[in-house]
Parts: C-alpha cells; sequence; structure tokens
C-alpha cells in the first residue's frame, strides 16, 4: 500500500478550472497515482498580493509511491510542462499544485514543508480539505480541519463554482 497525500491545487490565470483540471490528470497519469478523493472546484479571492484576478482552487486525495521529495519534483515538473514561470510571492500563476498532507508527517526544510505552512490559516485550503475529509487531523495541530476551519473568522472569499 502506498502514502495517502492531500494536493491543493490552484489557478488564477488564463482558463482556471481548465488548468486545474490539467494539472490534477497530469498528476494522476504519473505511475501509481491513485485517486482516492476530488473536491468540487471553488472560486477564491486573493490573499497577500490581492490586486489580481480570483483563483480556483480544489483538493485531491491520491495514493502514491512516491516519498515527499520525490512527489515535490514531480508537481513541480507538471507546473513546468503547464507553463508556469516564477514571477513573486503570492503573485498570479497559471498553475499551483501543493502537498498539503503526507501520511501523518510532518517536514521542515527549505524546500518542503509538511504540513503545508499556511494550511490552518486559509480558508481556499481547508473548504475543499473539509468536502472530502472534515475529520482529519492536522498532525502538528492536533486538529481536524473542520475544528481549524471554525477557528477562521475572517471572510477570504470562497465560493462552490
Amino acid at each position: 500500500m502506498g502514502h495517502i497525500a492531500y494536493i491543493g491545487i490552484g489557478s488564477n490565470l488564463g482558463d482556471k478550472t481548465k488548468q486545474c483540471k490539467k494539472a490534477i490528470s497530469k498528476i494522476l497519469k504519473v505511475d501509481h497515482h491513485k485517486l482516492l478523493a476530488k473536491s468540487s472546484f471553488f472560486k477564491t479571492q486573493p490573499i497577500g498580493f490581492t490586486s489580481q484576478d480570483w483563483f480556483v482552487n480544489a483538493v485531491i486525495k491520491i495514493e502514491t509511491e512516491l516519498e515527499p521529495f520525490n512527489l515535490l519534483r514531480t508537481l513541480k515538473a507538471i507546473e513546468s510542462q503547464l507553463g508556469r514561470t516564477e514571477t513573486f510571492r503570492w503573485g498570479p500563476r497559471i498553475i499551483d499544485p501543493d502537498i498539503l498532507l503526507f501520511d501523518d508527517l510532518e517536514i521542515k526544510t527549505e524546500d518542503l514543508q509538511i504540513p503545508h505552512p499556511r494550511l490552518s490559516e486559509r480558508k481556499f485550503l481547508l473548504v475543499p480539505l473539509a468536502e472530502i475529509d472534515q475529520d482529519l487531523i492536522h498532525p502538528g495541530l492536533k486538529k481536524t480541519v473542520g475544528e481549524l476551519l471554525k477557528d477562521i473568522v475572517e471572510d477570504q472569499g470562497v465560493e462552490k463554482i
């Protein structure tokens, strides 16, 4: 049996939903990747740099044989294949896949942080994640996704498409 990974997918350039679907398709074409669940797509307000178009976000749950750093390399390769170029922090992007959770691991290196470092603060990640599994426990905070979502009081503009 493989590892369980939750991957957030986001885009705010071009046909955003189509970009997200393409990324999901490419992730699932990787050997031994099996889709276990997929959230709806959500239109989400940008955070950080707000003078840009809204995003489309979703979360998928996969089973993978890859270890975390190999999965990260795979996601970076898919970003490149889909035309992502580096801009600036929180800037517009054609596609942005992120590992949110991987088994119950906690990893903190310069290149990879699992759980995603801002997962507990971001409705655009938590809302689709809760749609898949609101009882999933954040390994570091020992709270469920549903509890983390309730802890966010500010409106962050997340609308189901």
